[in-house]
């Protein structure tokens, strides 16, 4: 919390969150193993800056071969020791997961936790995005999860 006449200006690197704000359509696909067939992911992800520009919200609205999955992500602020934005996020089955978001200087995002880690490319013109997600049950070997594309919602 800020003092009262206190306020603190956000870092100048959250300015690179810019390229994920606004309303996406999203659509993908989970990669089929032995044990689990491949599921389709349909719905919105909704990225919007928190009054003060520290936070990142990121909401997720998707069905998961047809089950609601919702979520609710804060993305921030920039932390210059890590290089990196942390990622917390909450969903409506209980869990709670830590990111690590970073950007290389081509504009690719990471966010990678202890089980799950995504690559997030942005289109040139800011008008889609799309992400290959891998995880881990043994903290060594990654396997490929999903894939996921999105469309930004220009109306919106």
């Amino acid at each position: 919390m800020t003092e009262a006449g206190n306020t603190h200006a956000p870092p100048p690197e959250n300015r690179r969150l810019n390229a994920l704000a606004g309303r996406w359509r999203s659509q993908g696909r989970t990669v089929a193993t032995p044990s689990e067939p491949a599921t389709h992911i349909t719905g919105s992800d909704t990225y919007e800056w928190l009054a003060g520009e520290h936070f990142l919200v990121h909401r997720v609205d998707v069905r998961v071969n047809g089950e609601p999955v919702e979520v609710i992500e804060m993305i921030g602020p920039y932390d210059p020791a890590s290089r990196t934005y942390p990622a917390r996020s909450f969903d409506n089955h209980g869990v709670f997961a830590t990111m690590w978001a970073s950007v290389d200087d081509d504009g690719v995002w990471t966010f990678a936790g202890e089980t799950e880690r995504a690559t997030l490319t942005i289109a040139e013109d800011g008008a889609s995005m799309s992400a290959t997600w891998e995880r881990t049950d043994d903290g060594s070997a990654w396997r490929h999860w999903m894939d996921m594309t999105f469309t930004k919602d220009p109306a919106a």
